[in-house]
Order: structure tokens, then sequence, then C-alpha cells
């Protein structure tokens, strides 16, 4: 899939080196805060930071997995699943349905930029 992003919708967060592996780091875009991960495969993720079951910003204090082939985030308060490309929660211990907004990631330079125009819920 190839990711089209403007000069005016990418927002700078933080340089890749910043960023460690299967560890959670919190950035505010705008009045909203992201959760990014650097997974073992050197892929960066950018998640909401908003838990939407608990309505706590925690996301980035999650424990990172995977099921499958695809890299998840457990909450740390009430341990749901979500996957880390899309955002849709893979176990909603027993809730309803929910999932984080998720941001496309470019990384250039060694700096790691979100397209703030293309997140989607």
């Amino acid at each position: 899939m190839t990711i089209v992003m403007t000069h005016q919708t990418m927002t700078r967060v933080c340089r890749l080196e910043e960023l460690e592996t299967e560890r959670g780091r919190a950035a505010l875009i705008g009045q909203e805060q992201v959760a990014l991960f650097l997974t073992r495969d050197g892929a960066v993720h950018a998640v909401s930071n908003l838990d939407p079951y608990s309505g706590a910003n925690v996301i980035s204090r999650g424990i990172v997995g995977t099921r499958g082939d695809a890299p998840t985030i457990a909450s740390p308060l009430h341990k749901q699943v979500f996957d880390l490309r899309t955002g849709v929660c893979l176990d909603t211990q027993g809730k309803q349905d929910a999932a984080l907004r998720v941001w496309p990631v470019l990384i250039a330079d060694g700096v790691v930029h979100l397209d703030t125009a293309q997140g989607r819920s």
C-alpha cells in the first residue's frame, strides 16, 4: 500500500532513536494524545493514547505483543487487546466493540512524522 502525504498534513513527532523497541511513548499532537510504538520488526505504529474502555490516556503504558501476525497493545487497565495496525480491539473482555484511532507514520531522515489528515478511528 502506498501512502501519499503532503507537507501540510505531516507533523514531526520525534526522532526514531528516541523510541525504544516494544516500549510505548506518548506525544501530544494538537489536543490529542498519541501513543507511539516501535516493534521488533522496525515498524512504528501510532494510535490514540486514550483507552476507549476506561477513558484514561494510558495506552502508551500497555503491553506490546502479537496475535498471529498482528502487532498488538494490551491496555494496562482492563487488558483489552488492540491491533496496532488497525486499532481494532481483538479482545474486548466481554465489553462492546471499540477501536483506537490510528495514524499513518512516515519516517524520513530518522524523524517520525504522522499524517494528521489521515488518522482514522
